[in-house]
């Protein structure tokens, strides 16, 4: 669905993307990590055909959306972080508005708006004027303002941001809905939680580069090659400790009151002869799993990691 190649913007001797390539496939939900400044809002922009590009080449459902404007913006639809005032419009005629903008025809305007107002819950609010609505509500008529003229490819940037926690749940579900009707969604948030819990594949950007980018699951994999397991243990750290300090290639990364965490690379056979060990020689073992990182931890770790090479070539 999009496929983006050295992708570069910069401004004069600031580089706001640095060399970024991407690709998107059909139906896939995914998400924009990073701290401010990365560079994820101009990617948004550029792909959305809001913002020149320095150089590079972006593709949208195969055609180049740099030689194809106008052709391109039929295949997208754009959710801004900010929405806006309309103070003369009620809800249904901001929609039907933005319905003949796209030349849509008047009779199938109605029933779309109709349509779209039911499927982001705002039916009940058609007569009411659009700036009277809540953020979240706003925000959430702005994802049906984008839906209007059917495109293939959502694209939302800080859509959340200022959101109580009910308006959030309430565009999570209504994010979640259009991607299993098949929409192709790209997202960036702050919210790395809420990101974890809709994409299916991120991409970590960092001083305009691309630091990272697949599926979910991938990365978690790529980075916890070393399997931290986290054993909990009722009685008997201390013996544990000596016992795991005697296995080979097994690192303690930490030992608490009630448990202690390692890092080992081994197969579930062994894992489960260590267990037995840790038993067998009185240890009162409460739990003994793989430590999966959540994603807030997961672009901490990343972002360190960058921050250390970066530190040691400028050294």
């Amino acid at each position: 669905m999009l496929q983006i190649n050295h992708l570069f913007k910069s401004y004069n001797k600031f580089l706001a993307v640095n060399n970024l390539s991407l690709h998107i496939p059909e139906g896939d939900f995914f998400g924009f990590v990073g701290p401010n400044g990365a560079g994820k809002t101009t990617t948004i922009r550029i792909v959305c055909g809001l913002l020149p590009a320095t150089s590079g080449s972006v593709y949208i459902n195969g055609q180049d959306a740099f030689a194809n404007r106008k052709t391109i913006k039929r295949f997208i639809g754009y959710v801004p972080d900010f929405f806006g005032v309309y103070e003369n419009f009620k809800v249904k005629e901001y929609l039907e508005f933005y319905g003949s903008l796209y030349g849509l025809d008047p009779v199938a305007i109605k029933k779309l708006s109709g349509d779209l107002l039911e499927l982001v819950n705002l039916s009940d609010k058609s007569e009411d004027y659009v700036d009277l609505l809540s953020r979240g509500m706003k925000q959430r008529l702005c994802v049906a303002r984008a839906l209007m003229h059917n495109p293939k490819l959502l694209v939302l940037d800080e859509p959340s941001s200022g959101l109580d926690p009910r308006a959030r749940v309430e565009m999570k579900e209504l994010l979640l809905n259009l991607n299993s009707l098949g929409k192709t969604i790209i997202i960036s948030s702050h919210i790395l939680s809420e990101l974890a819990e809709m994409c299916t594949s991120i991409g970590v950007m960092d001083h305009g580069q691309l630091v990272t980018a697949g599926l979910l699951e991938d990365i978690r994999k790529s980075m916890n090659q070393d399997h931290r397991i986290q054993i909990g243990i009722s009685r008997g750290v201390e013996k544990a400790t000596e016992i795991l300090k005697e296995v080979p290639d097994l690192k303690i990364q930490s030992v608490m009151e009630h448990g202690i965490i390692i890092s080992y690379d081994a197969d579930d056979e062994t894992l489960n002869a260590l267990l037995g060990r840790l038993i067998g020689a009185g240890v009162m073992v409460s739990e003994f799993h793989k430590q999966e990182e959540n994603l807030e931890s997961l672009f901490m770790r990343i972002t360190e990691e960058r921050k250390g090479v970066t530190n040691a070539v400028i050294q």
